[in-house]
């Protein structure tokens, strides 16, 4: 069996990382929404329930961008690191 080797944790870019991937389910949603014209019935309902689930991922990432930002002004200081 091989060794497990723990990554440490980097959030140096996690701010970056979670814009990006907003600015990606945005560009998801638009892109879907110009598929709905040429969809049945049934798809559209299907792209507008995916397209609430990718809005409802949208805003917890908006706060997770929130979080990090303040953790960034923080300097990224846990319970579990020595100063």
């Amino acid at each position: 069996m091989g060794s497990f080797k723990h990554n440490p944790d980097n959030r140096l870019d996690n701010v970056e990382k979670l814009q990006d991937a907003i600015q990606n389910t945005e560009e998801n949603i638009k892109a879907a929404n110009e598929t709905l014209s040429f969809s049945s019935s049934g798809d559209k309902e299907a792209i507008r329930a995916k397209n609430d689930r990718r809005k409802e991922s949208i805003a917890g990432m908006m706060s997770e961008v929130e979080d990090e930002q303040q953790a960034r002004e923080r300097g990224y200081k846990t319970d579990n690191q020595l100063e």
